[in-house]
């Protein structure tokens, strides 16, 4: 029988060890109000192809974009001809846009087929500008694709995929041509927002700030930002930013949370977690149903057939109820180690742990995975 592993003194030991080591640094528990990535998109064509790309006749805007690009480089295709590009294949180009990214910067983009090119296996990207949200353009992307997937196809029909071979990245593969406005410079306070929202680490950490710098220069704003007065000088920001974020915060403690894999049997219990005084009593209804079919002769000279008939043999065992009883302030620790001593299966201990969240027994969060 599957048993349940047991994370919960072991997580709550690491824990305690790595509170004991050090806090945590305030670059670590939140990212400054402005500085950050911004999403660009673009649409191109990836050539030299070998016999992957798309078909024409099932993705006809590639072949527009193919005549369209090659009317701007003064090459007229007659209107007559209809081209059967298997080199060629349509696919929309995604990159990120680091914060403070200046002209001339190269960053890497992302590939992907938007037909129906089963590769882009040695294909090159041909150039193609990546614009904002604002529809203005912040790069452009060229170079040749990288993939990591293998598709292999045969004359017969059959086909063999590793991974996805119809995506691909260019490492460095787009140059910014435009720099996006930042409020860093303009001066006023630094809003720092924390990744897990919570009262006591905002109040930890404006208070931490406060007594490393020697002054009042930082308040908690909300469960999230915490703003810190900064000086208006670009350089003398950028330092004093560099000593903030390099600050040793200690979090608050995360709320109690019990989160359980039902099909791994994996529990993983956070610290806090108490039960008040609750008996559970868990059974188990097991049915058995056995099909086995048997072939009925006809007697000689009957005249009959030979008939398959179904014998069926149903069986219901109910298993022996197994009572809990937790007293006033019982971690999860226990429950799950005694959920072990019986034998239980995981699901088991879920029914337990759902049973003692609804009569309110259970004082923590339950996720079920």
């Amino acid at each position: 029988m599957k048993r349940l592993l047991l994370l919960a003194g072991f997580g709550l030991a690491l824990a305690t060890i790595a509170a004991a080591a050090r806090a945590d640094r305030v670059k670590d528990l939140a990212d400054v109000a402005g500085v950050r990535n911004n999403a660009l998109i673009g649409y191109g064509l990836v050539v030299g192809l070998n016999g992957t790309g798309d078909q024409t006749t099932q993705a006809p805007f590639t072949v527009q974009s193919l005549e369209s690009m090659l009317r701007q480089l003064g090459v007229t295709v007659p209107t007559t001809t209809s081209p059967q590009l298997k080199n060629v294949a349509a696919v929309s180009v995604h990159a990120d846009l680091p914060p403070f990214a200046k002209v001339g910067q190269l960053i890497d983009v992302t590939v992907s087929s938007i037909g129906n090119a089963t590769s882009l296996r040695g294909g090159s990207l041909l150039m193609s500008p990546l614009k904002g949200a604002d529809g203005q353009t912040y790069g452009i992307a060229q170079g040749n694709v990288i993939v990591g997937g293998l598709g292999v196809s045969a004359k017969d029909g059959s086909r063999i995929s590793i991974n996805v071979p119809s995506a691909g990245r260019i490492p460095g593969g787009a140059s910014v041509e435009r720099e996006v406005k930042s409020d860093f410079a303009a001066g006023g306070d630094l809003l720092f927002n924390l990744h897990t929202p919570d009262f006591t680490t905002a109040a930890h950490t404006a208070e931490t700030i406060n007594k490393a710098l020697g002054a009042p220069v930082a308040r908690a704003m909300d469960a999230v930002t915490v703003a810190v007065k900064a000086p208006a000088d670009t350089n003398d920001r950028v330092e004093f930013l560099s000593t903030v974020e390099n600050i040793d915060v200690t979090p608050g403690d995360a709320p109690a949370r019990v989160i359980v894999n039902s099909r791994t049997g994996t529990v993983v219990i956070s610290s806090h977690v108490q039960v008040t005084p609750a008996a559970v009593a868990h059974g188990s209804l097991s049915v058995t149903i056995t099909e086995r079919p048997k072939v009925s002769q006809p007697n000689a000279f009957s005249k009959g057939t030979t008939e398959v008939v179904q014998n069926s043999t149903i069986d219901v065992k109910e298993g022996s109820g197994h009572m809990f009883v937790f007293q006033a302030g019982v971690n999860l620790d226990d429950i799950v180690r005694a959920v072990n001593q019986v034998g239980a299966a995981p699901g088991d201990l879920v029914a337990i742990l759902e049973a003692l969240k609804e009569a309110g027994a259970l004082h923590a969060e339950l996720v079920v995975i």
